[in-house]
């Protein structure tokens, strides 16, 4: 085969924009995030995110986020093609705002925990999670 100056820059390009592929998945999270706070500022107390250093497997990835006080918590995958993993809602009546579940992951990226207090502020927390076999496709 001869690779051609057409075939050379033909590569080049497809490499160049394939490095950007990361940044746009965390500008889809930062995007998703944005949108459950509707804009607002937001904190960093009061909200614990538990999740493994490392992972096995992403296809069941366990994690645990706790913000006592919390009206809603939204976890997201900062490096997953669809970044909003889950939702929890709690009711005037709940006995704690404490949720946990298993989530997939892509490959190693930050999980994000935001939370909506009761007096309507916002806070944040994050855990790197390094994947071993990526649980999208991979």
């Amino acid at each position: 085969m001869k690779l051609t100056r057409r075939d050379a820059l033909a590569l080049g390009l497809g490499a160049t924009a394939a490095s950007f592929l990361p940044f746009r998945a965390m500008a889809a999270a930062d995007e998703a995030i944005a949108a459950f706070t509707g804009g607002a500022a937001v904190g960093a107390d009061g909200i614990t995110i538990t999740a493994p250093e490392i992972a096995e497997n992403g296809n069941t990835v366990p994690i645990s986020v706790d913000a006592p006080g919390a009206v809603s918590i939204a976890v997201f995958a900062a490096g997953n093609p669809t970044p909003g993993v889950a939702t929890f809602n709690f009711g005037p009546l709940a006995g704690s705002q404490v949720a946990s579940t298993r989530i997939r992951l892509a490959g190693t990226q930050d999980v994000v925990a935001v939370a909506k207090m009761a007096d309507g502020s916002f806070v944040q927390a994050s855990s790197t999670v390094k994947v071993t076999i990526g649980g999208c496709g991979g």
